[in-house]
């Protein structure tokens, strides 16, 4: 499939950011975990199954709930949102191979615990290019 994701983030249902990718990280982790968790809760109280995605100019956030978890990526407007989607079910599975329900059920709230999934799901990440590297520096 591709290269399609540009960040990623899974978050627990209460809002906790367990794992990111971003390429450009201008807003926290942990905040931007809160602000999904309480859009979505807004919009389960609008509607049955909540939120599955928004725009944002030329960026889309695709989200997928799955387990108690949400799976959120951002990608280009111009990708199909059924793309992403298929992308995010991908990713997901991976999650739940590598880290299965008797992890979960006994994780103790330390998030380090999934620091290594990037490693699982290169292959549905945008690159960061060399240059945007070096501008972090």
């Amino acid at each position: 499939m591709g290269k399609i994701l540009r960040d990623i983030w899974i978050l627990t249902e209460d809002g906790l950011t367990i794992f990111s990718r971003v390429i450009d990280p201008n807003i926290g982790p942990q905040m931007f975990g809160g602000l999904i968790s309480a859009l979505n809760t807004f919009a389960e109280s609008l509607s049955e199954g909540g939120m599955s995605n928004f725009e944002l100019s030329s960026i889309r956030f695709t989200i997928e709930k799955i387990n108690h978890f949400i799976f959120v990526a951002n990608s280009s407007n111009d990708v199909k949102t059924k793309k992403v989607m298929n992308e995010l079910k991908k990713i997901s599975k991976k999650f739940f191979n590598v880290y299965p329900e008797e992890v979960i059920k006994n994780w103790s709230k330390n998030i380090k615990v999934f620091a290594n999934f990037e490693e699982q799901i290169t292959e549905s990440l945008e690159e960061i290019s060399l240059q945007f590297q070096k501008s972090l520096k």
